[in-house]
């Protein structure tokens, strides 16, 4: 890969991590807000799952556009990784503000509301899971909105370290 190349993959990964990140930050307000509708959750349980198909629907028109239809797996590889850290790494922020100076406890406040509720006490008897969630419960109290959005951008490399691998494969196409 010569360098005028790499500053090509390189671009146009920062333009699709920042729509992956937009698509990120979506399904996380409708997670927050899912706590007062159910439809919102659903839909930021929809938007976490289709982000891998984005990210190859992308990294198609990245081949198609930018590379004349050809794109190896190495390259594919690579370029899906740096989206998913780029669209991490902006969801991080995303996430950190939002904690550290809009939330003032609310979700903290509304997974206590839900532990503590009839149906969430049942839930939780059921699957044998009270003392965890009172620890967890415990635990996120004292946890700083840096540490969590640092866990949720590791989480997302990580994720998109094993993700790439069976995009990459999916995309890749060689000379014709």
């Amino acid at each position: 890969m010569t360098p005028e190349e790499y500053i090509q993959l390189k671009a146009f990964a920062r333009q699709d991590g920042a729509l992956l990140a937009l698509v990120w930050i979506g399904s996380f307000a409708c997670y927050i807000q899912g706590f007062s509708s159910g439809m919102l959750g659903w839909l930021a349980i929809v938007l976490a799952v289709v982000s891998p198909f984005f990210v190859l629907r992308r990294l198609r028109h990245f081949r198609d556009a930018a590379r004349s239809g050809i794109v190896s797996f190495g390259r594919g590889y690579a370029y899906s990784v740096l989206v998913f850290f780029y669209g991490g790494l902006l969801l991080a922020i995303a996430q950190y503000v939002y904690l550290a100076y809009l939330d003032n406890g609310y979700l903290l406040d509304r997974l206590m509301q839900f532990a503590s509720s009839a149906e969430g006490r049942q839930m939780l008897q059921q699957m044998g899971m009270e003392q965890e969630m009172s620890q967890s419960l415990e635990a996120m109290g004292t946890v700083r909105p840096i540490d969590y959005a640092l866990s949720i951008l590791s989480l997302n490399i990580t994720a998109g370290f094993i993700l790439s691998l069976p995009i990459a494969l999916a995309v890749r196409r060689k000379e014709r």
